[in-house]
């Protein structure tokens, strides 16, 4: 029996109180198809990762952040974006989204260009290189939106983000249950430097897995 992979998505965007276009729905369906054959012959995911577990850790998981990211013009940056996860997976869900993706591993890197063209998606850059790599990703660019799933903690990865500092992009981390421990120890170094915007504490809809979401915005917008 085939995997219902609409069904099971809509119900999972029923529990955000999340909803997408039947055509974003379609074509998340590709790139879900698309990976597992992907996935057969290059390390995207965990091996032996069931359908189900594909959706909620990954396209799920990816999609928690999509209302941070429904206004006009915005331009997310997602660091170490593996298999796309949860850049594209957001830029396939809103396609008006922009997205710059940053993976250093060529397979990976084949992966996404090849969902970027088999979707038709527009305003995707995928950069091959490393997030301390000024001359493909310069400190002077403009982003509204970073995030990165696949970084450790979180003061590791705003050590990565800093050099971005001049301009006015908010830091979505995503975590699990023990965010509050790196949280405090990000206070510590950086609490002059961003504030800490807004925390969203969620539940993964299918195994019950806690999330966080932590959004951090320059001091200077304090006051925005």
């Amino acid at each position: 029996m085939s995997y219902d992979f609409k069904g099971r998505l809509k119900k999972g965007l029923d529990q955000f109180e999340l909803s997408l276009t039947d055509d974003s729905i379609k074509s998340l369906e590709i790139y879900f198809n698309e990976l597992k054959k992907w996935a057969r012959k290059v390390n995207l995911i965990a091996r032996g990762s069931s359908d189900e577990q594909i959706l909620e850790n990954h396209f799920l998981d990816s999609l928690t952040i999509l209302p941070l990211l429904k206004k006009t013009d915005s331009h997310l940056l997602d660091i170490g974006t593996g298999a796309g996860f949860p850049g594209l997976v957001c830029k396939t869900a809103l396609p008006d989204l922009k997205v710059t993706l940053v993976e250093p591993r060529q397979k990976r890197v084949s992966f996404l260009r090849h969902i970027v063209r088999i979707l038709g998606l527009q305003d995707v850059t995928v950069l091959d290189c490393r997030i301390e790599d000024e001359a493909r990703l310069p400190s002077s660019s403009s982003f509204t939106h970073i995030t990165g799933r696949a970084v450790s903690d979180i003061k590791t990865f705003m050590a990565m983000v800093e050099r971005f500092s001049p301009g006015e992009a908010r830091v979505i981390c995503m975590k699990g249950p023990k965010w509050q421990v790196e949280a405090a120890d990000m206070a510590e170094v950086f609490s002059e430097a961003y504030i800490q915007e807004e925390v969203i504490e969620l539940c993964l809809p299918f195994s019950g897995a806690r999330r966080a979401l932590l959004v951090y915005a320059p001091s200077r917008m304090r006051n925005d």
